[in-house]
Formats: structure tokens, C-alpha cells, sequence
């Protein structure tokens, strides 16, 4: 807290009409200084030393951004071949987020004081952004295969959308040790169903599993041989845990790359899906517009939230972009923190989404595609 220079709240100035000239001695005892000046050192080494303790929570902040349509120090973000592709231009970003602090190296109590006065930073809890039952290598683990995943739902879902014929199988790729999974799934089993749902992609997975309150049904083919087996969840927060990496397997009619070295995750999917949709289409889908946007892409075009979305608004203006696509769910969050310059528009499918970056693109009337200021949040 900081005090305002001037006179204390509704004390008027005093009033002189002549100097006083007079000086009267000190007459405060020597002690009460003393003990004055010793509680000052006392505060000020107190507030030195919280500048090394450390505190429970990491800062996120706006990362790197990449163009879909463009390149990246590994070459084409995104690359086709055996197939007819066409010229783009403008931009399509892909945002991300990066965090300052983790349970080996925690921030002090500065450090996240010193967050709050940047309105693009987030202070969030350490056991949100590193979960107890996880360990920094499991949890890096983990964004790697996200990110591989959604890399193939979006070459999915962009091929679906162009007509183009997709065969899928969904595996185990990995079991957390300690979970419920451990020991009752195992790495490449097939997944031919969950909780009765036959599943096309990791995504409906994990809706299957939230669906139901209790344990999981899995319905898996080991070795050529079927068999059905119950995992009970982990509940952390809001989510349903069981333990495992699932991976999609798909079959594409012709080679799409996606090459995004050290991001991990699955919310870049939907802008992954965009880029490969522009390439594939003729002309130039956003007539030149810089973009940028977030969400998770399932394989059947479904786009879902994703996290941090204030710090990836900034990251966009950041960018230069001057239009955003941001989840239907995650307008809650949206509202009252998009920065000045950006226009947001809310999506809930890949179709949604390129509608509204043609519909800008042709400069027609955008009133009425849907925004998180219109209602278009869940």
C-alpha cells in the first residue's frame, strides 16, 4: 500500500502568517529511537527476505506465436504432399503460453507479486499447472502426446471437411504408473470402446469417460484377442483421470506434416486444421487478414476450450493480429479482457471457424456470426 504525498484525508493545511523562528530541543527519549530505527531494520530485512521464499504458485504469460500458413526454424509449419495445394496468404497463428516457475524451481513471493501488475499475466496455483499425481518429466510427457494428437485430429478433421475418406483406430500409447489404469491397460491395447461408446478419437475418450459417475468401462482388442475391462477414475478438480496416453492412429489418403519443434499440448488443433484447409482450397481464405486463434479440434470438427485464453488474446495483439477465433466455452473467460484493436469471434466447430474468417475475408456484414459479447458463451 502506498501513501499519497500531501496532507492526511480530511485534515486541512495548517496555516502560517509568519515564520516561526523558534526551535524547541528533542525531547523523545534516546531508547524510543533507537527502537523506532530497529523495527525499520527489522521490516526491511523481513521484506528482503521473502524475496527468496518460496511461494505455490507459477506465472503464466503470452509465448511465441507461429504462423500455420508459414514457417517455422524447422521448415514449412505445415506440409502436403501427394495432393493439389494453393497459394495462401495473411496470417494464422498459433498461440501459446509459457510458465515461470514449476515444483524444482518455485517463484518467490516477488516474483508473483511482480505478475500482478501486468494485466497479460496469470498467477495460478502450483498443483493446477503441475498436478500432485504427476511429475514434471509425466507431465511434459504428456503435452508431447497431446500435441501429436492434435496435430492428427487436425489433419483429420480437415480432410473430413474436404471430402476425403479417414479410417481411424484409437491405442494406448502410454500408462502412468500409479493410476488407476496401472495394470489393468496396458501400452497398444486397441480401444474399441468406452463406457459403450465406439471412439473415433482421443477426444471422445475422454468425453465417454466423463460421462459416467463410476467406474470405466474399456472394451479392448490385446494381441488380436477382445476383452472388456474396468478402470475406476482418479477425480482431480473437475476432470476424470484414468492413467493413460491414448494415441490416434489414422489412415490419410495422402502426407500432411505439421512440424512445431518443443510446444506441447492440444489447443493449437483448430489453427492447425485452418492452415491445412486454406492449402487445400483455392484462393487465399483470409484475403491477406492476420488472424490468430485457440481451441482443441476433435477429428469429427468438433472444437473444444483450452486454457489461459486471456494471455493468448495478448499474445495475438502481440503478434499484430486484428481478428481472434476463441472456443464457445471459454467466452466466459473472454469478456472484459479482450484487448483494445482485436476482434473475437466464437466457434464451436471447424466450420464456424472458417466461416468466419471468409466472411471478413469478403468483407460482408459480420453482424451476424456469433461473439462472446452477443451470448455465445455455454
Amino acid at each position: 500500500m502506498s501513501i499519497p504525498a500531501g496532507n492526511p484525508p480530511n485534515q486541512p493545511s495548517a496555516v502560517r502568517e509568519q515564520p516561526v523562528h523558534h526551535r524547541f530541543p528533542d525531547i523523545r527519549p534516546r531508547r524510543l529511537r533507537r527502537a523506532g530505527w530497529g523495527a525499520l531494520a527489522a521490516a526491511a530485512l523481513a521484506s528482503l527476505g521473502l524475496a527468496f521464499v518460496p511461494s505455490p504458485y507459477v506465472v503464466e504469460v503470452p509465448g511465441p506465436t507461429y504462423d500455420a500458413l508459414g514457417q517455422t526454424d524447422a521448415g514449412p509449419l505445415i506440409e502436403i504432399r501427394g495432393a493439389r495445394t494453393y497459394p495462401t496468404e495473411g496470417e494464422l497463428r498459433v498461440l501459446t503460453l509459457a510458465w515461470f516457475g514449476n515444483p524444482q524451481r518455485p517463484l518467490s513471493w516477488v516474483e508473483v507479486a511482480q505478475a500482478y501488475l501486468d494485466p497479460a499475466d496469470s498467477i495460478i496455483p502450483m498443483s493446477v499447472a503441475f498436478p500432485p499425481s504427476q511429475t514434471i518429466e509425466q507431465s511434459n510427457e504428456a503435452g508431447r502426446v497431446d500435441m501429436r494428437n492434435s496435430q492428427q485430429a487436425a489433419i483429420a478433421a480437415a480432410l473430413l471437411h474436404e471430402g476425403h475418406d479417414v479410417a481411424s483406430e484409437v491405442r494406448v500409447a502410454g500408462v502412468i504408473p500409479d493410476t488407476p489404469a496401472d495394470g489393468v491397460l496396458q501400452p497398444n491395447d486397441r480401444i474399441l470402446s468406452v463406457n459403450g461408446r465406439t471412439p473415433y478419437d482421443v477426444w471422445s475418450i475422454r468425453e465417454s469417460i466423463a460421462a459416467v459417475d463410476g467406474p470405466t468401462e474399456f472394451e479392448i482388442e490385446r494381441g488380436g484377442e477382445p476383452m472388456t475391462l474396468e478402470v475406476t477414475p482418479l477425480v482431480e478438480g473437475d476432470e476424470r483421470l484414468v492413467g493413460i496416453y491414448a494415441s490416434n492412429e489414422y489412415t490419410f489418403p495422402f502426407e500432411v506434416d505439421i512440424e512445431l519443434p518443443n510446444v506441447g499440448g492440444p489447443s493449437a488443433g483448430m489453427m492447425f486444421a485452418l492452415g491445412i484447409v486454406d492449402e487445400l482450397t483455392p484462393g487465399a481464405m483470409t484475403a491477406g487478414t492476420a488472424w490468430a486463434g485457440t481451441g482443441t479440434i476433435a477429428a469429427l470438427g468438433d472444437v473444444g476450450p483450452i486454457g489461459g485464453i486471456v494471455q493468448k488474446l495478448h499474445g495475438a495483439v502481440d503478434a499484430g493480429a486484428t481478428h481472434f477465433l476463441a472456443p464457445v466455452e471459454n467466452c466466459a473467460e473472454v469478456v472484459g479482457h479482450i484487448p483494445d484493436g482485436l476482434t473475437v469471434f466464437a466457434v464451436d466447430t471447424l466450420d464456424d471457424a472458417i466461416t468466419a474468417v471468409e466472411t471478413v475475408a469478403m468483407n460482408a456484414d459480420t453482424a451476424a456470426l456469433p461473439t462472446c459479447e452477443s451470448g455465445a458463451s455455454s
